[in-house]
């Protein structure tokens, strides 16, 4: 192999991260997300694979087809959409985050079984009308830990049974449609405190336990024959005392490869993880997850500077020749796996099918939890027909994103439908209007003499995200819910994502007060949800707002 093949070969491991968008100022990551100039010579040096995030549907139609021709070549087009494509890219179906089918396994398993199948094949379907041919998903950690910072609802379960049903049922979706899937993140990232975006976290368990619980999921998929499994960034001794999941070979060789018997390819987390990022240079970490027994190397920090090492690697014998040949071996062998994923002669635009918006809305409702509607809610819209504005109170809803974000648009139901009623807005979120008191004062957490008067209904976006670190989930709002009961103030509460929080707070609520849950954010969760605390028997006024009514 001469130097040229040599680096046309490593360059093939490499996936890059791209926008959606067409164009460099659309970028919403330009830190991350390479431009377009960049990415088009990269792909003509023989990097084989793109990562993409942001822009709608269509659009991402349009940008698989320009990847793919700069290539010149096939290469993996991926995208993390675990939610379905609309978590990502707008137009499509996004569905409710896995964990809300955990829960339902609690109560009728076989129902969640099948829906998780269904899951996986709206995820593939959909995404190989866009041009993505491998969706990073299922998600296989247990979230044995409610304090997990970045898992949370990302999770199908809390227990190993729950998730290895699951996730194979995704899988048998999945693989149904042609597309590529992923396991992640080995060997569990379910039990963790911290955020790997952010630090490195160490998992303290014993081989036993992690035989007994971690892996469980993963030796399920690997026995389904998912395509994929990506590495989590997680120092856990008991496997290896010195390198990180990501960077070692008693992990990704020994383990996964030796122990588990998987044969396919073996996928590293993003290298831009402070977890690796803060820890190893980008050729050096390409080196290191590639020595360990890593296929694709993701989004390496500086993409050339990891061609550049990992070539160097190779030369020098501190790689074995014969670890490329296999990985492109294991590459190629999924590429060929694939039908043809997207015709480009094809002029129909559609992304998501009727069906397809039918089961969306199937598991928002099925997800939903609501509670005390009946009392409190009655005596509300008694009142409500007789006076045109009759509730002068406060929309308190604290998202933890950063607006503009994709679950509060303009036209948010959490906003539209409050108002309908009288309530008027106030939005929280962390860089911006904060409902906090004096911290010193753990009796009035919050500042009601700056969010006004009247009752208060409570929203909560809180659920585990990347980059975050539970910061939401760590405000006092269990101190906040026993002010407003004791002021008498507290209209109504709504939880959307974590589950944690909503059995916390909800538990302390008198029957008197509504309350509901839902595991998704996005606006038809919104929608369902309110419609029903709010306007149990609907009304003229809310049916202006063109609300659908929504029933089981």
């Amino acid at each position: 192999m001469n130097a040229g093949e040599l680096r046309q070969g490593v360059a093939r491991l490499l996936v890059v991260r791209a926008s959606g968008h067409a164009t460099d100022r659309q970028r919403r990551y330009p830190r991350w997300e390479l431009s377009n100039n960049d990415l088009e010579q990269l792909l003509n040096a023989g990097v084989g694979g793109v990562i993409l995030l942001g822009g709608t549907a269509t659009e991402l139609q349009q940008r698989c087809r320009t990847l793919q021709r700069w290539a010149g070549q096939p290469i993996l087009l991926c995208a993390d959409v675990e939610e379905g494509v609309g978590q990502r890219f707008e137009g499509a179906s996004w569905l409710v985050p896995p964990m809300a089918l955990g829960r339902l396994h609690r109560r009728a398993p076989q129902q969640a079984v099948q829906l998780a199948e269904n899951y996986g094949r709206c995820c593939g379907n959909q995404a190989k009308r866009c041009g993505l041919n491998w969706v990073l998903a299922p998600v296989c950690d247990v979230n044995s830990n409610p304090d997990n910072p970045v898992i949370n609802v990302r999770a199908w379960g809390e227990d190993p049974h729950t998730v290895g049903e699951l996730t194979g049922a995704f899988q048998r979706g999945l693989a149904a449609t042609g597309v590529l899937g992923c396991a992640k993140h080995f060997p569990g990232h379910g039990d963790t405190a911290t955020d790997s975006h952010l630090e490195l976290p160490l998992l303290q368990h014993s081989r036993e336990r992690l035989e007994s619980l971690e892996l469980q999921p993963f030796r399920t998929l690997i026995q389904e024959g998912v395509s994929s499994v990506m590495t989590a960034h997680l120092l856990i001794p008991a496997l290896d005392e010195q390198w990180p999941a990501t960077l070692s070979a008693n992990v990704l060789t020994r383990l996964l490869r030796v122990d588990l018997g998987f044969k396919g390819l073996v996928v590293t987390d993003a290298l831009v993880m402070e977890a690796i990022a803060a820890r190893y240079g980008a050729g050096e970490a390409a080196v290191l997850a590639f020595a360990a027994g890593a296929d694709l190397i993701l989004m390496p920090a500086d993409a050339v500077a990891a061609i550049d090492a990992l070539c160097d690697a190779l030369r020098s014998g501190r790689v074995p020749m014969a670890r490329l040949h296999d990985s492109l071996e294991r590459r190629q062998a999924a590429l060929q796996s694939l039908p043809l994923t997207l015709d480009s002669s094809n002029n129909d635009h559609r992304i998501e099918t009727a069906e397809e918006r039918a089961f969306s809305l199937e598991l928002v409702t099925r997800s939903l939890e609501i509670s005390n509607s009946s009392t409190a809610i009655g005596s509300i819209q008694a009142e409500a027909s007789t006076q045109p504005n009759p509730i002068d109170g406060i929309n308190l809803i604290r998202v933890d994103g950063v607006l503009p974000c994709p679950v509060l648009p303009a036209d948010a139901p959490a906003m539209l439908l409050p108002k309908a009623l009288g309530l008027h807005s106030v939005l929280s979120h962390p860089l911006g209007i904060s409902p906090w008191a004096d911290p010193a004062d753990p009796l009035a957490p919050l500042a009601l003499d700056r969010l006004g008067n009247g009752p208060l209904l409570l929203q909560l976006f809180v659920r585990g995200n990347p980059f975050q670190a539970n910061r939401s989930m760590r405000e006092p709002w269990t101190d906040a819910i026993k002010q407003l009961i004791g002021l008498n103030r507290l209209f109504g509460l709504v939880v959307y994502g974590s589950p944690y929080v909503w059995e916390a707070l909800s538990a302390l609520l008198p029957r008197s007060i509504p309350a509901a849950y839902s595991p998704g954010q996005m606006p038809d969760a919104q929608q369902q949800l309110l419609q029903r605390l709010l306007n149990p028997d609907p009304s003229p006024a809310l049916s202006t707002l063109g609300i659908n009514e929504f029933t089981d």
